[in-house]
């Protein structure tokens, strides 16, 4: 069984990462920052000293990336890189500040964009982070840079991951981008994206 690390678990499991993580053929180990969430291993993005070199065979993080500060980004990503298997990759996702910005522009900041299970997300909880959890004491959830896809792609090749698929939903205000470790064929990469990429 192949083991996939989730950075920044929170309270979701691996039902809620990617089609190919919640099959059978893997095991979920949980990481966060919040020992409320329960995690396997607590600790961060820029210290994950408590995962050893090269034991996972993937790495899941969905909207954790914009909880930096820009400069801790490439060291988050060198460790994201740093304990996936020579042959393994990461998946990652994150707001889309190009979609949101044009709801900005429109003069739509604290209008509702979506309707999510934690009631109406405006463009300035994506921007920031999400004003009912920050309100009620969870700072962690602090918005501290963020990402257009082409900037994503760059800071991941930068950190070392040799073949780089992204995707860009406008709709959903959302990045997507799957970084292998080691050089990928182009249709071996993007079996692999279109296996775990939203469609």
């Amino acid at each position: 069984m192949k083991t996939f690390l989730h950075v920044g678990c929170g309270g979701n499991r691996k039902e809620h990462t990617t089609p190919v993580f919640a099959g059978d053929g893997w095991r979920e180990l949980r990481f966060d920052i919040d020992v409320g969430a329960r995690p396997d291993i607590i600790g961060t993005m820029v210290n994950m000293e408590a995962v050893e070199n090269e034991s996972v065979d993937a790495l899941y993080s969905a909207h954790n990336i914009e909880h930096l500060y820009p400069h801790e980004v490439p060291v988050a990503l060198a460790e994201f890189r740093r304990v996936v298997k020579c042959d393994g990759y990461a998946v990652i996702t994150c707001p889309d500040l190009q979609s949101v910005s044009a709801l900005v522009a429109e003069g739509r900041l604290v209008e509702a964009a979506y309707i999510s299970p934690a009631g109406p997300i405006a463009p300035l909880d994506i921007l920031f982070g999400l004003r009912s959890a920050l309100a009620a004491g969870n700072h962690f959830m602090a918005h501290k840079c963020g990402f257009t896809d082409q900037l994503l792609a760059r800071e991941l090749m930068a950190a070392g991951f040799a073949s780089v698929a992204h995707i860009r939903r406008p709709a959903s205000f959302d990045l997507w981008a799957i970084a292998s470790k080691a050089p990928v064929p182009e249709a071996e990469l993007r079996a692999l994206a279109a296996s775990h990429l939203p469609h």
